[in-house]
């Protein structure tokens, strides 16, 4: 499946769903960033997906950032909640939904690099490098609100 992302986009499509999403922002202890190069759009961003039923909002960004990386990590914070109805995602079977998505921070403990279906690229990445990577606006804002270290949670 392909998606694609609108933000502030005049010609978007309207939404006709919203669903629960989850991601993680993770840094190691040399300060780079856990990012993947998604397999539905090739765009860099920070592991994430949707909450399934029966888990929790942490269980779920868990679960992802494993499924999507190898990595294990514990959720420690939440770097903010993201709705703007001016952020929708193009689905290639007719979904469009409205962003409805909760960043965490977390912190990894365990696991080996490697890639999934939805990850074709998975890496350990020098802040200073993210500005030669092709990541969404809306990815790039969630990376700035984690590396500002808020205390209270941004939203949107």
């Amino acid at each position: 499946m392909t998606r694609v992302d609108y933000y502030n986009d005049p010609n978007a499509p309207k939404a006709n769903s919203i669903a629960v999403a989850v991601s993680a922002f993770i840094q190691d202890d040399e300060g780079r960033i856990l990012m993947i190069r998604r397999t539905d759009n090739d765009l860099y961003s920070i592991p994430g997906g949707q909450l399934e039923l029966g888990e929790t909002l942490a269980e779920a960004a868990v679960r992802e950032v494993r499924e999507e990386t190898g990595i294990e990590c514990e959720v420690t914070g939440v770097i903010g909640l993201y709705s703007d109805p001016k952020h929708v995602i193009a689905y290639d079977d007719g979904e469009v939904r409205q962003e409805f998505s909760i960043c965490f921070r977390a912190t990894p403990r365990g696991g080996t690099l490697q890639t999934s279906e939805e990850s074709k690229v998975v890496d350990w990445v020098m802040p200073s490098s993210l500005e030669s990577m092709s990541i969404h606006s809306s990815i790039e804002m969630r990376i700035r609100h984690a590396l500002t270290r808020n205390r209270d949670p941004f939203f949107t």
